[in-house]
């Protein structure tokens, strides 16, 4: 199998929706052996960024906001959208982390990105470690957004997310390469 060249063939493409959020289209492709599939959807989505981030005492500073599309609260780590005048993915982390929980200072740091969908989706989420964290200001969150600020020892959360405390299954990952990257877990030990 070559695995330089698609396999597919785009033979059109449409935009259905196109606002500030996302743009989606219907794609027309053809395999190789000229099989035809239509639609399929794509969603393009500007990169998000997510934060690990470490309290000066160790403690897990997250958040848990209302998610409208699964009616329910849900506990994450701080981030959203990287706005385009975002430098990178450490710069969105520390603005999105001040104006979600106000706590800032410390050592940030990127630890890897990755698609959240790569069948359908075409962003990235970027994960950023921050250690060393204090409250500077009051949290600011956006107008749509409700959020309140929590704050975990790192084996609390951990203990929890085989349960599911973390609502947001991107995350999950995104947790344990973050706290392996401040050496506070170790990947790739099989028991």
């Amino acid at each position: 199998m070559d695995h330089a060249a698609p396999p597919w063939t785009t033979t059109h493409s449409e935009t259905l929706i196109d606002d500030r959020w996302m743009r989606l289209r219907a794609d027309r492709l053809r395999t190789a052996a000229g099989m035809e599939i239509a639609p399929w959807y794509v969603l393009d989505y500007p990169d998000w960024c997510c934060v690990v981030a470490l309290a000066e005492d160790g403690r897990m500073v997250l958040v848990r906001q209302w998610r409208h599309a699964v009616q329910r609260w849900s506990l994450e780590l701080p981030g959203g959208v990287m706005d385009p005048g975002d430098a990178d993915a450490v710069a969105a982390g520390r603005r999105e982390t001040l104006e979600e929980t106000g706590f800032g200072g410390g050592t940030w740091r990127s630890i890897t990105a990755g698609h959240p969908n790569p069948s359908i989706q075409t962003n990235r989420l970027h994960v950023v470690l921050a250690t060393g964290l204090r409250p500077v200001a009051p949290p600011a969150p956006d107008p749509t957004e409700v959020i309140g600020v929590e704050l975990l020892e790192v084996e609390t959360v951990l203990a929890g997310l085989a349960g599911g405390l973390i609502g947001q299954s991107m995350h999950v990952g995104a947790i344990c390469l973050g706290l392996a990257a401040a050496g506070r877990i170790k990947l790739g030990e099989i028991a």
